[in-house]
This record gives structure tokens, C-alpha cells and sequence, in this order.
């Protein structure tokens, strides 16, 4: 092997140059991405780079004196793939040939209907700098989707000034992940700062029309509002994968609809990713995926689901080059790591979840803010997740790194996180 291909130039598409070169390879890297901007760190867009207090110089996922000795090329989509041959075609026309190529283009947020003015997603620099434009003190903010990325916006723009209210629904991924009780939890932090949280309720619609001036509720209610940020999930982006001849998840060759496949069927989130292995191999040798576009087969539970996780997209490229160069990839992943600090508090997870856990609280409370739940399967515990518990976090996060299997499950939403009585 002597050259490769990257689709996909943000943290999956870095750590998968950064593992190609710590495994020895010598070849030549060509990395293309869409953006414009070398490789960044996502999640502080939602905190300090809204407030002004982070640049982008600051969010660079390269380190100082990197040298990946890679062919960056930026501004320009790939729009196709021949999988067979590893060519990929780019939207200016130009084609790309090498020897391997790595998925690694990522997802793109879910938006409510066509695009109007006043309504955001944040997923990238230029989602943050629009928004930053509209968070102006005394306007009125409403969060539909009571995710992580929903509730940092939340909490930076009452700090800002805003009059902010979060819509949330039952299937929001901070409840179906972590459970009913930690949601509770981390929506009385946000309601004891001065921020309405509203849950079980669905937007059935924007109300505008041009400049949005509201949400309609499928209830009829409208709650008015003079900015929107929408929080309600992310697709796969691989529209341009269309006749590529790889399998995506749940979507059948034949037809453009994705549907069940099976015992193994694909949720909401996880539909269209790109099918792989346990390593991130496709059917297609030679070609391998990575992060938010690609749907790995957990060997535990035999089911195929896609992990978005920071921690995971930065770790599971190792894994997936060792693959392609064949080596042995070295350790095992270790687990899954969420920081987020919203509404002056850290919120810290560790651990893997299939969604079958029983959770108690060791520490603190759900009223006080400040609980240390911890997740069993069976007697063994697999998690962990602290409000303002750091130490503690931290102990947890060493005991479950040691006892990690060498095996990646990973989460099934359709098998909710069981609360049992406090302990402690």
C-alpha cells in the first residue's frame, strides 16, 4: 500500500492520519474535506467560542510542530466514489486515486423544514459565527432538542443575556443514553439558573414566515421566540456515497428508502451509515470507515450502530488503520469519555452502554445537582457519570478502564437504562 485517501478532514479525519503514521506507514495521505479550516476541536463551539473568550486558532486539533507529511486538500466535497477502484471524485470534477480509502466524512445536524433566518444548528465554525451574531441580550431564545450540544448553547446564552427556553422530548439522546434520572438531574441545574426547560412535548413546526418568530407545538401552543437552535439529532453524510457499491445501514440497494433489516435494524440516528465490521472494514476491501458515517458491528449484542462520541472518533481510528495495514491494533478502546459544562456546573461520563444497565445514585441527588450515578450490568459496573463529582469521576474512570473488555458495545436505544433505589 502506498497511497491512501481520507474523505473527511475534521478530528476523525486527523486521528486517522495521526494512527496511519504511528503504525508506520510511509506512503502517502491525501486528506479532503469540505471546510475551509484545518482540523478542529467541535465541542467547545457551544461555550467559550460563542462568548468570544475561544478562537479558532485555540480549537487546532494539530499539534504545534506536526508533520504528517499529508496533501491537504480543503474547500472542495467529495460528491462521489467508486469503491472497487478507490477513486473518489470531488466537486470540482478533479478525481483522486489511491490505494485505500478511509470514510471519515462525519454527520450533518437534522434540520425542521426548509432553512430560515434565525434558525441555527451548530456543527461547525461557521454555524457558531452565525449564530454568535444573534445572541443578543433580551432576545428571546428557544432550544428545540435537550441534548449536550441544546443544553451548552442554553446555558452560554442566559450567561450572554438571553431569555432562553429548552423544548425537550423523552427521546432526546440525554435521556434515552442516560436515563431518566440524570436528565432530571441536569435540567434542574438549568432551571435553578433561570432557563425554562419544558419536556415530553414535540415542535410540530417554525413559525415564520422568512425570519422566524416562534415554535408551534403539536399541541397547537406557540412560544415566541427571536432565535432558534435546532438540537434534534444528526444524519450520516453520505448522500454522495450513492452508487458507490458499499452497503449502508438499513437501506436497501435497490431502493432510496431506509427500512428495518431485521433483528439488526437501524435506529432513527443510525440509518444510511456506512455498514462495517467490528474493526471498521467495509465489504469492499481496501476501504474502511470511521466516526459518524459509519455504523460498526458491536460483537456483544451483534447488532451494527453508529457511535458518536468524541472520545470514540478520536480513538476508533486506530483500530480501523491497524485494519487496513494489517497489524495488530494494540489495546483495546477504552471507555467512552463525555465532558460538557453547562449551567455552572461539569458533567462528566465514562464508560459503555448498551442501554439494559441498572443505574443508582451513590452520591449526592438529583435535587442538590450534584449525583454520582453509577451503571451495572448484572454486578458489574460500566459506567459512570458525576455532576460536580470530578474526584470521584475520575476513581470510577480508572476502575472501569481496568476492567474494560476487549469487545465495543455500544449503545440500543431500544432498551432503556433502568433506575433502581438510591444507594449510599
Amino acid at each position: 500500500m502506498e497511497s491512501v485517501t481520507i474523505v473527511g478532514a475534521g478530528v476523525v479525519g486527523h486521528a486517522s492520519a495521526v494512527a496511519l503514521r504511528g503504525l508506520g506507514y510511509t506512503g502517502s495521505i491525501t486528506i479532503l474535506g469540505s471546510e475551509r479550516h484545518r482540523p478542529y476541536d467541535r465541542p467547545p463551539l457551544g461555550r467559550g467560542f460563542l462568548t468570544g473568550q475561544t478562537t479558532i486558532g485555540e480549537l487546532a486539533l494539530e499539534a504545534p510542530h506536526e508533520d504528517l507529511d499529508a496533501d491537504w486538500r480543503l474547500g472542495v466535497g467529495a460528491v462521489a466514489l467508486d469503491a472497487a477502484a478507490h477513486r473518489v471524485t470531488l466537486a470540482n470534477g478533479r478525481t483522486v486515486d489511491s490505494d485505500a480509502v478511509v470514510l471519515a466524512t462525519g454527520s450533518a445536524a437534522r434540520r425542521l423544514g426548509e432553512p430560515w433566518h434565525g434558525v441555527h444548528t451548530l456543527r461547525t465554525v461557521e454555524d457558531a459565527l452565525a449564530l454568535r451574531e444573534e445572541l443578543l441580550p433580551g432576545a428571546r431564545m428557544v432550544v428545540v432538542g435537550s441534548g449536550v450540544v441544546g443544553l451548552e448553547v442554553a446555558s452560554t446564552a442566559h450567561d450572554l443575556g438571553l431569555q432562553v427556553t429548552v423544548l425537550g422530548s423523552t427521546t432526546d439522546s440525554l435521556c434515552t443514553t442516560f436515563g431518566a434520572t440524570v436528565a432530571d438531574a441536569v435540567f434542574g441545574l438549568h432551571r435553578r439558573r433561570g432557563i425554562t426547560v419544558r419536556t415530553d412535548l414535540r415542535v410540530a413546526e417554525l413559525i415564520g414566515p422568512g425570519w422566524v418568530s416562534g415554535v408551534r407545538l403539536t399541541t397547537g401552543e406557540e412560544i415566541g421566540a427571536d432565535v432558534v437552535l435546532l438540537d434534534i439529532g444528526a444524519e450520516p453524510i453520505v448522500g454522495w456515497l450513492a452508487g458507490s457499491g458499499l452497503d449502508l445501514f438499513g437501506v436497501d440497494p435497490g431502493s432510496a428508502d431506509p427500512g428495518p433489516s431485521g433483528s439488526d435494524r437501524p435506529a432513527p440516528d443510525d440509518r444510511g451509515a456506512v455498514l462495517c465490521d467490528t474493526v471498521g472494514a467495509t465489504a469492499v476491501p481496501g476501504v474502511v470507515a470511521v466516526g459518524d458515517c459509519a455504523a460498526w458491528l458491536d460483537p456483544v449484542s451483534g447488532r451494527h450502530r453508529r457511535i458518536p462520541h468524541w472520545s470514540d472518533t478520536r480513538d476508533r481510528p486506530g483500530i480501523a488503520m491497524a485494519a487496513l495495514l494489517g497489524v495488530d491494533p494494540g489495546a483495546a478502546l477504552a471507555p467512552i469519555t463525555v465532558t460538557s459544562h453547562q449551567a455552572g456546573a461539569l458533567v462528566q461520563f465514562a464508560g459503555r452502554l448498551h442501554g439494559d444497565e441498572l443505574l443508582t445514585i451513590e452520591a449526592g441527588s438529583v435535587n442538590t445537582g450534584d449525583l454520582l450515578a453509577v451503571y451495572r450490568r448484572g454486578d458489574l459496573p460500566v459506567a459512570v457519570l458525576g455532576i460536580d463529582q470530578a474526584v470521584q469521576v475520575a476513581s470510577w474512570q480508572a476502575r472501569l478502564a481496568a476492567t474494560a473488555p476487549t469487545t465495543t458495545p455500544t449503545p440500543a436505544p431500544d432498551e432503556p437504562v433502568r433506575d433502581a433505589s438510591v444507594r449510599g
